[in-house]
């Protein structure tokens, strides 16, 4: 429909446009996108008939569109002001053109209610701009640019003096009408979201020339310029020489990627934030240092503590063993007597205890000692028992009792321990923790895309077969958009790689992370 071909135009020294070439459809949502100044308002005007290029020609359906005077055109320009007569009602706004081109009365006031009813300003016809919201003003503008029904409508920042909210409806009601009454739409925009959520196909513009023509998810996921792939959406762009495995990159190695270029040709990886696959490595290694060490002292603790409940019980025992001394005499006969089941309750005391000490010993040695103090403090009371009668022998059974539960909640506490660290000697070996990280890596990772991962302190991480791992450590968690974005500073690299997952992160700042990506995510750019 319409063609662009070499147009240039240049003010003084400035050059705004340079040999730029298009071609835009017909009933297509087309976008100008990029930077304030890069030459798209220019264009934009041109095709209006506002400038006239250096050079180039433009034809709609054939004909020659430069020739023609700016109000012989069929192309309408919607201004970013909007510019409504602020005297005039919506009505009489929207029939001006019309009324310009002297048509009947009848049909200006037929074709005004029609297009009011489509922008859904119908009953707001008699108010004046003044009464009306931002986007209701929009809609007016609108109106009075399809209501003469142009080929092509030309629209200038439409949508920027509009608060978000309602920017996002406009959005839609914009593509709803584009469609509605077939006209050919063209979209000056600095706006990447908008761009996207309203064009069939998108022009980026870079001082004054074309850099990548295409649909928008074409565009987002396969950047062919290095001005693409760090304008449109946010990208991790590593540099580098192109190899044979993807981007050979000083200080982080070969990063993979699919690449037809040439080996050794300068280029750009460009990795999407949500390509990128986080594991969590749990705390930097001086914290996991801290924790092991924290441990360690929660052990001794318990030995200590163990001790101290040997020493108190052998006080308890002494000072009952003194009391027991001065009934002796009296009780001789009912000493022998309860002799043998005192004995034969404190070896089934001993073994109970040595049983518990062998299950603690596979947590901590330190459960074992507890056990052996215990026993020890029982065999001290068997002997003390010859000399006690049967009253206090019950007196201590209960003892005893209460001996043989606190060995068994040291051993509890000791597996919780062990449980909590990683099975105890695997963080002091380093072997079970390699193991997890491979399992995080290979199985509950594998193909969940931008997934978290929770993990201890872990030494190294195998990737999944060909794919990239960078290491570095967390600097910072957002959450906005129901999306959880985290900068991950790596050694080597000066900014932070970026990192987008759906959803809450239960990964937190400080925190060590492995970052990976499938070779077909990443993007290699000829510099």
């Amino acid at each position: 429909m319409l063609q662009i071909t070499g147009v240039s135009r240049r003010f003084g020294d400035v050059t705004a446009l340079s040999e730029v070439s298009l071609e835009i459809r017909q009933g297509e949502f087309f976008a100008l996108l990029g930077p304030s100044g890069c030459g798209k308002t220019t264009l934009l005007r041109i095709l209006a008939g506002f400038e006239a290029p250096d050079s180039g020609t433009v034809t709609l359906d054939g004909e020659d569109l430069l020739g023609q005077a700016a109000h012989r055109r069929p192309v309408n320009l919607m201004f970013q002001s909007y510019a409504l007569f602020p005297h005039m009602t919506v009505a009489k706004n929207v029939a001006y053109g019309l009324e310009r081109e002297k048509l009947p009365r009848a049909e200006i006031r037929e074709r005004v209610e029609e297009v009011l009813e489509k922008v859904g300003l119908a009953a707001m016809a008699k108010r004046k701009p003044q009464q009306l919201s931002g986007g209701q003003r929009q809609r007016v503008a609108l109106a009075r640019a399809i209501v003469k029904r142009p080929r092509l409508l030309l629209l200038d920042e439409p949508l920027s003096a509009l608060d978000k909210k309602v920017r996002a409806e406009m959005q839609l009601e914009l593509k709803r009408l584009q469609n509605e009454v077939g006209i050919t739409f063209v979209v000056v925009t600095h706006d990447q979201e908008e761009a996207m959520s309203l064009a069939d196909r998108i022009a980026v513009f870079s001082a004054g020339k074309v850099e990548q023509v295409d649909a928008p998810v074409t565009l987002y996921e396969r950047p062919r310029t290095p001005f693409v792939a760090d304008f449109v959406g946010a990208n991790n762009l590593f540099e580098g020489t192109a190899c044979a495995d993807g981007l050979s990159s000083d200080g982080l190695g070969v990063l993979p990627c699919l690449s037809d270029l040439e080996e050794g040709t300068s280029a750009l990886l460009a990795v999407r934030p949500e390509r990128l696959r986080l594991i969590s490595l749990g705390h930097a290694p001086a914290e996991a240092e801290s924790a092991v060490t924290a441990g360690e002292d929660v052990a001794d603790a318990e030995v200590e503590t163990a001790g101290e409940d040997a020493e108190g019980s052998e006080s308890v025992s002494a000072d009952e063993d003194t009391k027991d001394t001065e009934d002796v005499a009296a009780d001789e006969g009912a000493e022998d007597s309860e002799r043998p089941e005192s004995t034969e309750a404190t070896e089934d005391t001993k073994d109970v205890a040595a049983d518990e000490g062998a299950e603690g010993s596979e947590g901590s040695e330190s459960v074992s000692a507890a056990g052996d103090a215990e026993s020890a403090v029982a065999g001290e009371d068997a002997e003390d028992a010859e000399d006690v009668s049967a009253d206090e022998d019950t007196e201590d059974a209960d003892s005893v009792s209460a001996a043989e539960d606190a060995v068994d909640a040291e051993a509890v506490t000791a597996d919780e321990s062990a449980e909590g660290a990683g099975a105890g000697e695997d963080v002091e070996s380093g072997a079970a923790a390699g193991e997890d990280a491979e399992d995080v890596a290979g199985a509950e990772d594998a193909g969940d895309t931008g997934s978290v991962v929770d993990g201890g302190a872990v030494e190294a991480v195998d990737p999944v077969a060909g794919e990239g791992v960078l290491r570095g450590e967390v600097a910072d968690v957002s959450f906005y958009g129901g999306i959880s974005h985290i900068s991950v500073l790596v050694a080597g690299r000066p900014v932070p790689v970026l990192v987008a997952t759906q959803g809450a992160t239960q990964v937190q700042a400080g925190s060590s992370v492995a970052l990976t990506w499938a070779p077909e995510d990443g993007v290699l750019i000829p510099q």
